[in-house]
């Protein structure tokens, strides 16, 4: 999508109803259903986080920037998310966190992004994260400089390509519920993209459907 007339409408995302639970389901594995309706987690005892939706133009197309996670011994090794991380002392909200961990994972800096809106949070139970997702606009053309501790390398996602149903797809992979279940995923060419960021993913593919 031409990326002007995708900065003309991405305004409009403010005065959306967001989906939510809705979208969220649509592409979580059978067992975190249950757990999505009810709200399954003690705030009080969650950890929080902040990622970025980062669209930007790239030869004036509208692109979405996913990093890959370094491996490590952890439950999100090596998987597909956006950029962000957890809360720190020096964060005076929510908004900084995602645009602190932007900056510090992929070095853009944040006075580069317009942040339009937040999005639903979602809990992450392997973790006990409760991640709240960021959507920014970079008006320019950006260059990254990886966090080589915790990035291993980024995917930039043509917008035509998130809006296109014909990748999402049935998988069946190892997850902390099971050794081997059927889970909703987006294929990405070689990148499998569930989980928590798949979740996301569904709400703001639902979200720009209703404004571009």
């Amino acid at each position: 999508m031409d990326f002007d007339l995708f900065f003309k409408a991405i305004p409009n995302v403010v005065s959306v109803d967001l989906p939510s639970t809705i979208s969220h389901i649509k592409m979580a594995p059978s067992e975190r259903v249950k757990m999505i309706e009810e709200n399954g987690y003690d705030i009080n005892s969650v950890r929080k986080a902040a990622v970025m939706m980062l669209f930007y133009p790239k030869n004036d197309i509208t692109h979405l920037l996913l990093i890959i996670r370094n491996s490590y011994p952890g439950v999100h090794s090596s998987q597909i998310a956006f950029p962000g991380g957890k809360v720190e002392d020096i964060d005076f909200d929510l908004k900084q966190t995602a645009l602190r961990e932007t900056h510090e994972e992929i070095g853009v800096h944040p006075n580069d992004i317009h942040v339009i809106r937040d999005f639903s949070s979602i809990y992450i139970p392997p973790s006990n994260f409760l991640v709240y997702p960021f959507l920014g606009v970079s008006q320019t053309e950006l260059t990254f400089s990886l966090q080589e501790e915790e990035v291993a390398g980024i995917i930039e996602l043509p917008l035509s390509t998130l809006l296109d149903d014909s990748i999402i797809n049935i998988k069946n992979l190892e997850t902390s519920y099971s050794k081997l279940i059927e889970v909703p995923v987006f294929q990405i060419h070689e990148h499998t993209v569930w989980g928590a960021t798949a979740m996301m993913l569904s709400e703001l593919k639902d979200v720009l459907k209703m404004v571009l």
